[in-house]
């Protein structure tokens, strides 16, 4: 049976993705569902409910509601908060109920933006992606919403784009970007959707220090995508400003870069998502393209084609996981150790790097939930 797993969770879907982007703008989240989706997302895939405040809320929708497709309801509901909360924009997030009864989320835009006065995003997940295709969107749809046209380029701003706990798996990973960043002469580091030190940023606009990062994104001197779910903001970033970007995991600590190294010369299976195991990859081979030939990066999330060697593969199903491991002749593996579950009976080496979209682990940098 397609999809069927035996030994892997289920990972984060296209929902989560969306709102890990979204958490920290100062927006009003709705996840148009029962409750469901909205106790999963909180509970399992946002490891910040536990420690920051957003405005997330479930539409709360009833049997009827889905069955008469009760639109003025939740334009109410959202009115009433839009009434308490000082919130600066409104998104509205689609889950499997919304996507079976054909929810116009076009009309629920212009209804809610009307009653509100608040600019209104939409994204149509389904839950029957993944966690980056949610994330790509609402990357986009914010930008395309929000960033100014008329910045002036500040060459001491660089922009990051992919920083969320699903694609990092830290909750502050921009802390140490921007200090990575800051030490390469770049003054200003702008973590789109992260907010942890930006006080330091010093930007203004919005009420929302995130969001006015969104807002100046025109002003930056280059973009670095650390996860593929940035790439096609970073391609409309630099197709409306002109901006340059380069991709790159600058996140990985010294312990296990040594760690990689150790590898050097074996035939390496890497399963992450696709930069941060290209990065992962580079280290290990160092400047050995005979190296290179024997590491084979595998992502069961979006590849990027001009990011991808020869050999790199996409898993779409368990059992084409458990064999493409049983016929490679792989020394060592590195990915989360969630995978180990999947791999009964092979003896190679195992280095883990966990992936908080596959099993909900952070990395050691942040603690473990």
């Amino acid at each position: 049976m397609k999809g069927l797993l035996k030994y892997l969770s289920p990972f984060a879907p296209d929902q989560s993705g969306a709102v890990s982007v979204l958490y920290e703008l100062g927006g009003i989240i709705v996840i148009c569902d029962a409750g469901g989706c909205t106790g999963n997302i909180c509970g399992f895939d946002e490891p910040r409910w536990f420690e920051k405040k957003s405005a997330l809320f479930s539409a709360g929708l009833r049997d009827m509601d889905a069955i008469l497709g009760r639109d003025d309801r939740l334009v109410e509901k959202l009115d009433d908060a839009a009434r308490h909360l000082d919130a600066k924009f409104i998104a509205l997030v689609g889950t499997p109920v919304p996507a079976v009864i054909a929810t116009d989320f076009r009309a629920l835009k212009r209804m809610a933006e009307k009653k509100t006065g608040l600019p209104v995003i939409t994204l149509e997940c389904t839950g029957t992606h993944l966690y980056d295709r949610g994330a790509s969107d609402a990357y986009l749809s914010l930008f395309q919403t929000f960033a100014k046209k008329d910045t002036k380029k500040d060459p001491h701003a660089v922009g990051v784009l992919g920083v969320n706990p699903l694609d990092v798996s830290m909750t502050h990973g921009d802390r140490i970007l921007r200090k990575k960043l800051n030490d390469e002469g770049y003054a200003r580091v702008y973590c789109y959707g992260m907010d942890s030190d930006s006080e330091k940023t010093g930007e203004k606009g919005s009420g929302s220090p995130a969001l006015a990062m969104v807002e100046q994104a025109g002003s930056v001197a280059k973009n670095i995508v650390i996860a593929p779910s940035g790439m096609r903001t970073a391609e409309y970033l630099q197709k409306t400003y002109g901006t340059p970007y380069e991709t790159a995991y600058p996140l990985l600590s010294e312990e296990f870069r040594r760690r990689l190294r150790s590898l050097a010369g074996k035939r390496v299976l890497i399963v992450h998502q696709q930069i941060a195991a290209n990065e992962i990859r580079r280290e290990i081979a160092a400047d050995s393209a005979e190296n290179r030939e024997k590491i084979v990066c595998g992502t069961w999330f979006m590849q990027v084609p001009e990011l991808k060697k020869t050999q790199d593969v996409t898993f779409e199903r368990e059992e084409e996981f458990v064999s493409f491991v049983k016929n490679g002749a792989f020394d060592a593996i590195v990915a989360d150790a969630r995978f180990r579950r999947a791999l009964r009976g092979w003896k190679g080496e195992f280095a883990e790097c966990p992936h908080f979209a596959v099993s909900g682990t952070l990395t050691e940098e942040d603690g473990i939930l």
